[in-house]
């Protein structure tokens, strides 16, 4: 075989091949027999608009046998802007299938909105449980109360766009239990009646604005925590303990520094004194000297001196004498 004939061979088999592939004969002639009507020349244009006929035709086909009227224009606008096309179309028959009031419209809308709108319709036929993590509340007596509680909860389709999350549901319900406790006057009250706290949360109305619907909240648990009122006591006088501490030790430390100043108070006087008297001698010495001081008047004030000091020692008491032993007599 010449050269010339293999590529001419060579070629026409690629040629095939890509025909195959821009013109999807199968695809057409299956939506044919499934009753769907679209032509061989869109299908060849979804090729190039970078859109799968496979995707498009068996959604239709789907929609199609669930009694759904969906345009195959929709379907395309919808993958080309980031949708899952088979998740819309399977929860439009499931949707429909549950007789919920769920258009094309909503369901793409949720599902660009990030949602999962299969997921949310099987949660609003069938509601699913959410498990609150636990919630410490503390009553009016002062002791802690651990709840735990289980929320129903269904999907509300209207307000899936732009509505809240679980996390919103369980926030509010945790604050709800929160209250419940917190109002109630003893702990006991609560333990007695759970169900209290499952009545007074649902009046709150906590699923408005979000996308979901509570059906009803269970306590599924009760546990008794730590005594917050007796252990705030305890802190509250220990701190009043530490306070008075900290006066009292302030009040020594002022009591020490006064004494401390009235001792060197009195150091100060007594080295005035001391320092006065060494200066008597050196009046004396100048009064001698300009004569304003005689022998005799020096005399005369040591004789009243020691008259002084006898009368001070006459009126000291003695210490007593120490009775003398006599030898024995023989």
């Amino acid at each position: 075989m010449e050269l010339g004939t293999m590529i001419i061979i060579g070629v026409c088999v690629i040629a095939f091949f890509i025909l195959i592939y821009l013109v999807p004969v199968g695809i057409w002639f299956q939506a044919i027999i499934s009753g769907v009507h679209t032509s061989l020349v869109q299908l060849v244009f979804m090729r190039f608009r970078k859109v799968p006929p496979t995707v498009i035709v068996n959604n239709m086909i789907s929609a199609s046998k669930a009694g759904l009227k969906i345009q195959q224009n929709d379907l395309e606008a919808h993958y080309l802007a980031g949708g899952h096309v088979n998740s819309v179309v399977n929860a439009l028959i499931s949707a429909d299938k549950a007789n919920m009031n769920l258009d094309f419209k909503t369901a793409t809308a949720i599902d660009l909105a990030g949602r999962d709108v299969l997921k949310a319709v099987q949660t609003s036929v069938n509601p699913k449980v959410i498990d609150t993590p636990p919630v410490a509340a503390v009553a009016k007596d002062g002791i802690q109360l651990i709840a735990k509680a289980r929320v129903t909860v269904r999907t509300n389709i209207k307000q899936l766009v732009g509505g809240a999350g679980e996390e919103t549901i369980l926030a509010r319900v945790g604050e709800g239990i929160v209250t419940s406790i917190g109002s109630a006057q003893s702990h006991k009250q609560v333990l007695e009646n759970p169900d209290s706290i499952s009545k007074l949360v649902l009046t709150k109305g906590l699923d408005s604005g979000t996308a979901f619907e509570i059906l009803s909240i269970d306590i599924a648990d009760i546990d008794v925590g730590k005594n917050i009122g007796a252990q705030l006591q305890m802190d509250q006088a220990n701190a009043d303990k530490n306070i008075a501490q900290a006066k009292a030790e302030e009040r020594r430390a002022m009591a020490v520094a006064s004494e401390q100043e009235m001792k060197a108070k009195a150091q100060e006087a007594r080295a005035k004194v001391i320092m006065a008297e060494a200066e008597v001698p050196l009046a004396m010495a100048e009064a001698f000297r300009n004569g304003n001081l005689g022998i005799m008047d020096y005399y005369r004030m040591k004789n009243i001196q020691a008259d002084t000091d006898m009368r001070a020692s006459l009126a000291t008491p003695t210490a007593a004498a120490k009775p003398t032993t006599k030898p024995n007599e023989k």
